[in-house]
């Protein structure tokens, strides 16, 4: 019986899980990297210019975010058909 119930999960078992987990360590990753070169470059200026490293970490971070998801979105349509 349990024979059954394994050939069954893995029969469940989504094509995607294993690079689901793969990118979400690589987005990690690069959120991680993103946001310490976003805090050097911050903390090296000072004033306005401070803002706008701030914004532009901001937006890189949000643009890593999104180039992932696209990438598992990708993955997942592709699998799909």
């Amino acid at each position: 019986m349990s024979d059954d119930s394994g050939a069954s999960a893995s029969a469940r078992r989504s094509p995607v899980g294993t690079p689901l987990l793969s990118r979400v360590l690589v987005t990690w990753a690069e959120l991680v990297v993103v946001g310490f070169a976003g805090a050097v470059a911050g903390g090296a200026a000072s004033g306005p210019p401070q803002l706008v490293v701030y914004f532009a970490t901001v937006l890189a971070a949000v643009a890593v975010f999104m180039f992932n998801v696209d990438r598992l979105v990708a993955a997942r349509v592709r699998g799909a058909t």
